[in-house]
């Protein structure tokens, strides 16, 4: 048997197809790149709150990815109204415990579910928020009530990085 001699041919197509394969990746790989969000669309993907300041029966605002975040420091008797309601008076069923991770805190998007107003606090028939544009009542909770909002007002991923710092997102 004859040994295969490499040819000089064959050496100028595979340096040429490899010349190529990064010849393509240089082109392709901005086009790639250019996908990814920029920098300050990475800063808003999360939030640390500084909740120390806020006193039991008070609600803070803060924005998170251009929305309102209400963060809102329950007293005991707020707590216990919220575990109280019974799940078939809900438009929406969920357990005020999963919707706090901490019954003491309720982190929530302040954003109506009904067109995307934003409700006030401590307004309409269940001590929670009630949004004037179209009349939904939220309990303490964020839970829907009453009036034309089909779901229960948004709580987003958040966690207690310590005892005075939430993180949002």
């Amino acid at each position: 048997m004859a040994e295969k001699k490499t040819k000089r041919r064959d050496f100028l197509f595979t340096a040429t197809y490899a010349v190529g394969a990064v010849g393509v990746g240089a082109v392709v790989w901005p086009m790639i790149d250019q996908m990814n969000p920029d920098a300050s669309v990475k800063a808003l993907a999360s939030t640390e709150v500084d909740v120390s300041t806020v006193n039991p029966g008070n609600t803070i605002t803060v924005l998170w990815r251009g929305k309102p975040v209400f963060i809102r420091r329950r007293t005991q008797e707020e707590i216990v109204e919220a575990k109280s309601v019974k799940m078939d008076e809900l438009k929406h069923p969920e357990k005020d415990e999963d919707r706090a991770k901490n019954p003491e805190w309720l982190v929530m998007l302040g954003v109506c579910t009904h067109l995307g107003c934003v409700p006030l606090d401590q307004k309409g028939d269940y001590n929670g928020w009630f949004c004037p544009c179209h009349g939904s009542h939220y309990d303490i909770s964020g839970r829907i009530r009453k009036g034309p909002a089909p779901t229960n007002m948004e709580v987003p991923k958040y966690e207690f990085v310590n005892a005075n710092t939430i993180k949002i997102g």
